[in-house]
């Protein structure tokens, strides 16, 4: 509710947001302050005034966002979207008038896409930052910090989403662990005969293997939960030698470790660049790859894909669908088997 009222040749309007009484002053014309008080009375019934005064300092925001994901995503998530925040905040470091939501503008976002295209970052990546900001600002907006949100229609970068992932051939696989050393090559092993992800691998514990039963479990822990839900992955027998000679070195809680304690986050990516160099396959950059290995040729070997989405965790059974391609030749061939 708004009320006008004049002092001495003025006229004023007194309004409450929050409990918080304001009074702004609108000239001496009755005939504009009417229109005024229509204005802001409008304007108090859509909730459009004391957002505006809310204006968050863009620090404290993204601040906040931060708190938020750690209590409510995956370590490795938090990690990834604080490594987005400090992009974002290094290139508006350019822009010293840039300080709150209010700031921000649809402009500002696709100059950001262009930088980040221009520094050669994928389009997968451009557009994971741009949802992780969006995001971020459809929380403000929740929270009551702004009434926009900036980012509301900014146009993502096509994404090729027929591209087929890259694995290991058999050859491959084998230079592979020629080329690692005595305490490399339990873990790449690990990865080519599970198709683990790579957090799962960091934080398998000596709890997480029945080597009675065979079988390597992915757990909730204490300290850290799986992407996807908890499964079981057979231990072949070549994996179950492999890990019986590393539990003789066993110097803690986790089957791969550095110096008793959890392998660093980035460790392992930095050992596979140096050695895929050594192999003659630089373009493989990903531990990734090692897992997308696993699946491949189980495919390849006749394994279906209900089957493959269990072993590999898949939420989805269209997430295991990158691999139908790979079952064509063995279509082909299944024909043959007939025998009438």
């Amino acid at each position: 509710m708004a009320t006008l009222r004049k002092r001495k040749n003025a006229y004023y309007i007194d309004y409450r947001v929050s409990g918080r009484r304001h009074r702004k002053a609108v000239g001496k014309s009755k005939k504009i302050a009417e229109l005024a008080l229509k204005d802001i009375e409008v304007k108090l019934a859509k909730n459009e005034i004391g957002i505006i005064e809310k204006d968050h300092q863009l620090n404290k925001l993204f601040e906040e966002f931060l708190n938020y994901t750690k209590t409510n995503n995956a370590p490795v998530t938090h990690r990834r979207y604080h490594a987005i925040i400090n992009n974002f905040k290094n290139y508006i470091k350019q822009y010293p008038f840039i300080t709150k939501i209010s700031h921000l503008s649809p402009k500002l976002l696709e100059d950001y896409k262009s930088h980040r295209k221009e520094l050669g970052a994928s389009n997968r990546t451009v557009n994971m930052e741009l949802q992780m900001i969006k995001t971020t600002l459809n929380l403000a907006i929740k929270w009551g910090y702004s009434k926009e949100n900036p980012a509301i229609n900014i146009r993502f970068l096509k994404e090729d989403k027929n591209k087929k992932a890259r694995f290991l051939s058999k050859e491959e696989c084998q230079i592979l662990l020629e080329k690692c050393d005595k305490s490399l090559y339990p873990i790449f092993y690990t990865f080519l005969y599970t198709g683990m992800r790579k957090a799962e691998l960091e934080n398998l514990k000596w709890d997480d293997i029945d080597f009675e039963r065979r079988k390597i479990k992915i757990r909730i822990k204490d300290d850290w939960r799986p992407k996807s839900s908890e499964r079981e992955i057979p231990i072949s027998n070549g994996l179950y030698d492999v890990l019986k000679k590393q539990e003789n070195l066993k110097k803690g809680p986790y089957v791969f470790h550095y110096a008793g304690d959890k392998i660093p986050p980035n460790s392992l990516r930095k050992k596979l660049l140096r050695i895929t160099k050594k192999c003659g396959f630089p373009e493989v950059t990903k531990i990734h790859t090692l897992r997308h290995t696993f699946a491949s040729h189980l495919v390849m070997n006749g394994v279906d894909l209900p089957t493959v989405k269990k072993l590999m965790g898949h939420s989805d059974i269209a997430i295991t669908m990158i691999y139908s391609h790979l079952t064509d030749d063995h279509v082909d061939k299944a024909v043959e088997r007939l025998d009438f």
